[in-house]
């Protein structure tokens, strides 16, 4: 006789003699209703495994070296275009000139919110000089802004002169003088400037376009009038805003962002990753003498996608504040008092965050998850299979013995 194995002790699969075996209609049922849900179930394990999520990792920022991105659309219906100027400050108050990229358009709307035309809008007083023809010889005078009186005698480039309409301006914004609409001044007359301003003090405006500025706590600002640098102080021309017209800064924020936008574009999935807070706000209508005010904190956020796709942007929360320039007392708060004083406008102030979002495309599942997953599925299913085919067969068997007695 054959020497038996060792292994057949620990025989964890005893098999059973084919005759013993005994198959039935309910068993049959049982069998297929095990391998359908197994099929549902494996599916369900196979759309888990293939699902993409954004794991978020909060870390410090030490990219001080990007640039921060702002993006914005904003539409004034009750302020004309040539009566409005965007300036960009840094924390320390200062105008930013030295901007790395800059491109800001303006377009002029009639009362009904229509386009009439588009133009190019500086920031601060980077302002293109008029390219009238004037004698090479000339020299405009500044009317009392700047000291002229020691032109005699010198050579033409060595001369005090206001020889276009955007010099007087600035001559008069350096000693604080009202400029209105530039009536009575050569230089203005001769280039149109009164008659345009004129002609647009009842359109809206539309103000579109992206900056690129140093990662750095500061704001952006709408204000009435030129606005130029001047030792420690940032001047705004306010004198034909108050004289005349039913200005105010009542606004739509069509768009407002900081860096690209992140959608499904770079995903497998359709997944909505970001959002913009401040995307069509209407601001309640505030009257000519009115602070509109915007307090953001950016947070700089990265998106790592499958596909090898990194993109550098940013997020924000927004906290909203408006005041009469009167102040007093608010009359919806009777313990609130508003500060006096300041320029009618719209601001947005920002602020960087010291920490950075890293937000990681990754699947929910592993191989060798899905494969115990399975395994498991197909375990739990065929166990209970069986118990109910035992408890079916057992119920049957009960069942024909009392009919047989």
């Amino acid at each position: 006789m054959a020497k038996k194995s060792g292994l057949l002790s620990i025989d964890a699969f005893s098999k059973t003699v084919e005759d013993a075996k005994i198959k039935t209609t309910s068993g049959g049922l049982i069998t297929v209703t095990c391998i359908l849900t197994l099929i549902t179930l494996i599916i369900g394990e196979w759309r888990q495994f293939n699902e993409i999520s954004i794991y978020p990792e909060l870390v410090v920022d030490r990219d001080h070296n990007l640039k921060l991105d702002i993006n914005l659309d904003v539409t004034f219906p009750d302020l004309p275009c040539d009566l409005m100027s965007l300036d960009i400050m840094d924390v320390s108050g200062e105008l930013q000139l030295d901007i790395a990229k800059y491109g800001f358009t303006k377009i002029r709307l009639t009362e009904s919110g229509e386009e009439i035309g588009k133009e190019e809008m500086k920031i601060g007083d980077d302002q293109d000089l008029a390219n009238s023809e004037v004698a090479a010889d000339y020299c405009g005078p500044c009317y009392g802004a700047k000291d002229q009186n020691g032109n005699e005698g010198k050579a033409q480039n060595e001369k005090i002169c206001c020889n276009d309409c955007e010099s007087v301006r600035k001559a008069y914004a350096s000693v604080g003088w009202a400029f209105f609409d530039g009536k009575n001044v050569e230089q203005c007359e001769r280039e149109g400037y009164v008659k345009k301003i004129n002609d647009r003090l009842g359109e809206g405006c539309r103000v579109s376009g992206t900056a690129k500025l140093n990662r750095i706590n500061g704001n952006l600002h709408f204000a009435p009038g030129a606005s130029y640098s001047a030792p420690s102080r940032h001047v705004h021309d306010l004198s034909l805003y108050n004289r005349q017209g039913d200005f105010s800064f009542r606004h739509t924020i069509n768009h407002f962002s900081f860096g690209p936008d992140v959608n499904s574009q770079y995903t497998s999935e359709p997944l909505e990753l970001s959002n913009h807070p401040l995307d069509g706000r209407v601001s309640p209508s505030g009257g000519k003498e009115h602070l509109y005010s915007y307090f953001l904190k950016v947070v700089p956020t990265r998106y790592e996608y499958l596909n090898g796709t990194v993109i550098e942007t940013n997020q924000y929360s927004s906290t909203y504040h408006d005041r009469p320039l009167v102040g007093g007392r608010d009359d919806d708060h009777p313990n609130t008092f508003h500060a006096r004083g300041g320029i009618p406008g719209l601001f947005f102030h920002f602020e960087m965050s010291p920490l950075k979002i890293i937000n990681k495309e990754e699947y929910e599942g592993t191989w060798s998850g899905f494969i115990l997953d399975v395994i498991s599925a197909i375990g739990g299913v065929l166990t209970v299979g069986a118990v109910v085919d035992r408890g079916v067969w057992a119920a049957d068997k009960v069942i024909r013995r009392k009919k047989d007695k």
